[in-house]
């Protein structure tokens, strides 16, 4: 039986991309046979030679909220960062707090010179809680102006251009984090692609934290999935449907847009119109049924990402192409380089 063990690997930190590269489509591609481990490297802008006509690519549309805001205690004055996670109703919100505490229900919260106010109503586990937002005006403008990227613990760097944390199609506001094996796309690399006869589909799964959290269980089957809202409406379902049916690929654009397929298939039995909350975990073992290929980044030690990967092209053909990257100088997670498998 695999353990959490058997998917860690040494990673040198300095492979850890700080900041986005200047071209988005000029990352390095490697690209790994899943049948029998072969691997070569390219260069992201050569995906296109790899997507054939009738042949359909899945994209994630989510559009990461700037979802931390630095404030201040109203009582006190001490700093609070507070990290916006899931949309409750309204304008209530369920949050990350730091320091938690310092926030304990009742406190009341200020951003951006009163601009902005929370009132913690609730308490959650591991420092989250649940606040109510009172404002002047519409939030996401609000938000807009004072928040900031919510990057991954492991990017130091500031960002210096909000738009590069974000997908050239990224169009449905409500992530916490960036689908990032869509951050290589470029308009012209899409139009490209789309020229050549290869349709283009769109899901929606709001990206958690918790997708970046390694796996703390030693047992896969022990591990809990943190939950994501998702959406595929009828048209993008029925394009899906027609290249399928016309023996095109589902090629899928990171572990989000998969999650998001193999959900659907799990529960409808077909890619139909349909919305709701996936926890699904896949990990070696579990059979593919919507997904025929994908494109995605390369992922943190024992996550449940590099196992999903590990699902689908098997756990020794991934880590020896992970090893390959690693000698290669790949540049790794957010803002690193990408993988097709296929």
């Amino acid at each position: 039986m695999l353990t959490t063990k058997d998917f860690d690997f040494d990673l040198p930190e300095q492979l850890i991309a700080q900041t986005p590269l200047k071209e988005r489509s000029q990352s390095k591609l490697l690209v790994l046979n899943k049948k029998n481990g072969h691997y070569k490297d390219e260069i992201f802008v050569d995906v296109i030679h790899h997507l054939h006509k009738g042949d359909v690519l899945v994209l994630n549309d989510t559009k990461v909220l700037p979802a931390r805001l630095m404030g201040t205690k109203v009582e006190t004055g001490a700093n609070i960062e507070c990290l916006l996670l899931t949309n409750n109703k309204d304008d209530e919100w369920e949050v990350l707090i730091k320091p938690a505490k310092r926030a304990k229900v009742g406190t009341e919260i200020t951003f951006g010179d009163g601009r902005l106010k929370a009132t913690v109503i609730g308490e959650k586990e591991h420092g989250g809680r649940i606040v109510q937002f009172t404002y002047q005006g519409i939030f996401l403008e609000v938000l807009d102006s004072l928040g900031e990227m919510p990057l991954p613990p492991y990017i130091k760097e500031k960002l210096e251009d909000k738009e590069r944390y974000q997908t050239v199609y990224a169009k449905q506001v409500g992530s916490a984090a960036a689908p990032t094996a869509g951050l290589h796309f470029t308009p012209e690399l899409l139009q490209n692609i789309q020229e050549k006869g290869v349709h283009i589909a769109y899901v929606t799964l709001h990206v958690g934290l918790g997708t970046f959290r390694p796996v703390s269980s030693e047992v896969l089957d022990e591990h809990q999935m943190h939950a994501e809202f998702y959406q595929l409406t009828e048209e993008n379902a029925q394009i899906i449907q027609q290249a399928k049916q016309s023996g095109g690929r589902i090629i899928a654009v990171g572990t989000t847009s998969i999650r998001t397929l193999e959900t659907i298939m799990n529960t409808h039995h077909n890619i139909i119109a349909s919305s709701g909350w996936t926890d699904i975990f896949i990990f070696p073992g579990y059979t593919f049924k919507a997904v025929d290929a994908f494109i995605t980044n390369f992922h943190l030690p024992k996550s449940t990402l590099v196992m999903l990967v590990s699902a689908f092209a098997g756990r020794e053909h991934v880590l020896q192409a992970y090893e390959h990257a690693i000698k290669n100088h790949y540049r790794f997670f957010s803002f690193g380089d990408a993988m097709i498998v296929e």
